[in-house]
């Protein structure tokens, strides 16, 4: 038995979330059945993060341990055939020890949120970004967003379904930055309550709309009240960029 490592991009477009679904496709469900029509053994995909419905990933992490012999790049190519026509591509394979896991190995995760902020509508984004037309103050976002950097309790900022048994959370980055039309969002931390990064989005949203002061997003954290949110921001513009590990070079 041999573990593998994947590193995965997928579009969340067409799937129910990366976990696997009982309701409806999934980017687990997809290259779980690529490596059954491979191998013909039944494997386990293992991820650093979970994603909702919607939501893309440029460099997913994931591992499955597989019985037959491969090579790592023959490996990653059987499985791209076999994911076809799916929106899934498998960019990285490597071996790893039996004791590494893609979740509980992972010592950091990195997240972008992509908002155009344009009045014409989205054409080749569309479903990959949240479109805002009103004019947005990303310097605004950004102050406000400094806030939220550091150990708090982000009760405010989680989901009523999330699972986490502790809503305290380390976030060791969150900048806000305009490039052009676009206002990028990008998020670090060991790990992430459900939802936390598209509520943090949301809200800082408001903010750069005018909708609300600097100062209230510190208070919406210090409420700890699911309540005190202003916005959710919506899956499609929300990326999983990096999965980080001790041994990474």
């Amino acid at each position: 038995m041999t573990r593998f490592a994947l590193t995965v991009e997928f579009d969340g477009t067409p799937f129910f979330g990366l976990q696997r679904q009982p309701h409806g496709p999934s980017v687990q469900g997809a290259i779980e059945n690529a490596a059954h029509k491979l191998t013909g053994e039944d494997v386990t995909l293992f991820s650093a993060g979970r994603t909702d419905s919607g939501v893309h990933a440029l460099a997913m992490r994931c591992h499955l341990d597989i019985e037959k012999p491969f090579e790592p790049f023959r490996l990653m190519e059987a499985l791209n055939a076999h994911l076809r026509p799916d929106p899934v591509a498998i960019t990285g394979c490597a071996v790893k020890p039996d004791d590494w896991h893609a979740r509980f190995s992972c010592i950091g995760r990195s997240y972008e949120y992509r908002i155009r902020n344009r009045r014409a509508p989205l054409t080749l984004e569309k479903g990959r970004a949240w479109h805002i037309a009103r004019p947005l103050d990303a310097d605004a976002m950004h102050e406000a967003a400094q806030a939220l950097v550091g150990r708090h309790d982000f009760t405010t900022f989680r989901s009523a379904h999330c699972q986490a048994k502790d809503p305290v959370k380390t976030l060791d980055r969150l900048d806000v930055s305009r490039e052009g039309d676009a206002i990028v969002i990008r998020a670090a931390a060991r790990s992430f309550l459900h939802h936390q990064v598209r509520s943090m989005v949301g809200t800082l949203a408001l903010v750069g709309q005018g909708t609300w002061a600097i100062g209230q997003v510190a208070e919406a954290l210090a409420a700890k009240d699911r309540a005190a949110l202003g916005l959710n921001a919506p899956p499609e513009g929300l990326y999983f960029v990096a999965a980080h590990y001790p041994d990474d070079n």
